[in-house]
């Protein structure tokens, strides 16, 4: 089990491109979609968790998601898989750094890559978004979240705790309210 969560997390850090995101799309395509091991709604969870936490959403995504298949050591075997062809990659790159920074065909390729990146990751958050937003009023708080952050630069720790707490709120009420219809 760990070999195979190395592996699949090595092929997630060789392709992905366009930060977090990424990985969450190709995350859903083989564990939610093909192998069925996880949910769209423990996808959100872990994704959320993940973009939560300090540190890279992709490192604590895929220490987390270890964690939940094969414990410590399953978070240990994805983090290492996910950083090892991103980590030589850097290392040649910084070791050639000067070559590359204004090598034109470098800057084209790179260009190239995240225009064919933002369809992946505009996916991926669309089949989120479902998932995300359970009760109708979901939909009033991310907006209202967006604004908060959008325009009054409010703090993403902020959002978060806010997020949580309205969340509890709105699902102690529809506990609540369907309590009352089956009693």
């Amino acid at each position: 089990m760990l070999a195979k969560l190395y592996i699949q997390f090595l092929k997630f850090g060789a392709f992905t491109f366009g930060g977090g995101w990424s990985i969450v799309a190709q995350m859903k395509e083989i564990y939610v979609n093909r192998d069925k091991v996880i949910t769209d709604e423990e996808l959100l969870d872990i994704t959320s968790i993940g973009r939560s936490l300090p540190g890279t959403m992709i490192g604590n995504i895929a220490m987390f998601f270890g964690h939940r298949m094969a414990g410590f050591w399953g978070g240990i075997a994805c983090m290492i898989g996910m950083i090892t062809v991103p980590m030589i990659i850097l290392i040649m790159i910084t070791s050639f750094y000067t070559a590359f920074q204004n090598n034109l065909w470098v800057a084209s390729a790179m260009r190239g890559v995240r225009t064919a990146v933002a369809p992946v990751i505009l996916s991926a958050l669309m089949g989120m978004v479902k998932s995300a937003f359970k009760f109708p009023p979901c939909y009033v708080i991310a907006v209202a979240m967006f604004g908060l952050y959008f325009f009054l630069r409010m703090s993403p720790v902020w959002l978060v705790v806010i997020g949580a707490v309205l969340g509890l709120i709105m699902c102690e009420w529809y506990e609540r309210r369907n309590q009352d219809v089956t009693a």
